[in-house]
């Protein structure tokens, strides 16, 4: 009887069904802006690393509109479970400050930044300006007189160029803004002589400053630009250090449990780290940057409270 008893549980332990290891159907990656754009494309690029890295579609659904506000708003509502992420943008940061809506990176789970857009300080060739000290105390002394474009208002390249002009004492609102979708019509008006300065990242100003109608005085980040080695950061050129600019990065809903973060924060790094994600990147201009779910999370709260600051000091609050 002791035999067939533990045949029993012998038998029982063979048919039980095993829990399968995450994922264990199809991912879901929001992105909250249209199809054939720059994220967009980032996101196509990394869901196809993904894919290889986890064993399952990682599927790219575009939930524009709001200005990001619809597709952010679908990242932070999904279900913690691991089968709906995003590639949440630097907008994120900033829509609970000028009250556009509540959502906010705090309302989610971040796993791993993968891209960082550093803003430049650019001016035409023919300026006057020769040192980023120089145009900022002509910039405070004349408030009003110059003007930037190449975004729109309370874009993300606006509100670094406000903040790193705040950090140096200077009010964010001394330079008019002339609003444009994107840096290139910016671009246009600055070697038109319709605008003084045209914050951007540095493959957008390329173009301009490989034909000698723009000079770039400084970027906006921890380290000089291996692409660009003759620009120095904003530290080197002021001695205070100053980083911003746009950005994207993995994000689940609140409450992802710790083993899917991990298991999804190693995928994406793998992914980052690929040949092809890299390349990819270079070709198109992205600027790389990776990480962790830790550092990810504290990058965004800094970024919200330096947005919020900004935000406030332009007036943008709705």
């Amino acid at each position: 009887m002791k035999k067939l008893f533990l045949a029993l549980i012998a038998t029982s332990a063979l048919a039980a069904p095993a829990f399968a290891e995450y994922p264990e159907r199809p991912i879901t990656m929001i992105v909250p802006w249209a199809a054939g754009g720059g994220t967009d494309a980032v996101a196509r690029m990394l869901a196809q690393e993904l894919q290889a890295q986890l064993g399952q579609p990682v599927n790219v659904v575009n939930r524009e509109g709001a200005g990001g506000i619809v597709g952010h708003t679908a990242m932070i509502d999904a279900e913690p479970d691991g089968y709906t992420i995003g590639l949440a943008t630097a907008e994120i940061t900033t829509y609970a400050a000028i009250g556009s809506s509540s959502i906010s990176a705090e309302k989610m789970t971040p796993i791993a930044l993968v891209n960082f857009d550093a803003s430049a300080f650019n001016i035409s060739a023919d300026s006057p300006w020769q040192t980023v000290e120089e145009a900022l105390k002509d910039i405070s002394a004349n408030p009003g007189q110059y003007k930037a474009s190449g975004f729109p208002v309370g874009a993300a390249y606006h509100l670094a160029f406000a903040a790193f002009m705040n950090t140096h004492g200077v009010d964010p609102k001394a330079l008019t803004v002339v609003p444009s979708q994107g840096a290139a019509p910016g671009f246009q008006e600055l070697v038109a002589g319709g605008v003084h300065v045209v914050p951007s990242s540095l493959p957008e100003a390329k173009p301009m400053r490989d034909a000698g109608r723009v000079r770039t005085l400084a970027v906006l980040a921890d380290e000089r630009l291996d692409a660009y080695p003759d620009v120095p950061t904003a530290e080197e050129a002021t001695g205070t250090a100053s980083v911003g600019g746009t950005w994207r990065g993995i994000v689940g809903p609140a409450g992802l449990p710790d083993d899917v973060v991990a298991k999804l924060e190693g995928a994406v790094k793998t992914a980052y780290d690929s040949a092809a994600f890299q390349e990819f990147m270079a070709n198109r201009g992205f600027g790389l940057r990776f990480l962790g779910s830790g550092e990810f999370a504290e990058f965004m709260t800094s970024a919200a409270a330096t947005n919020a600051e900004v935000i406030d000091k332009l007036g943008l609050k709705q």
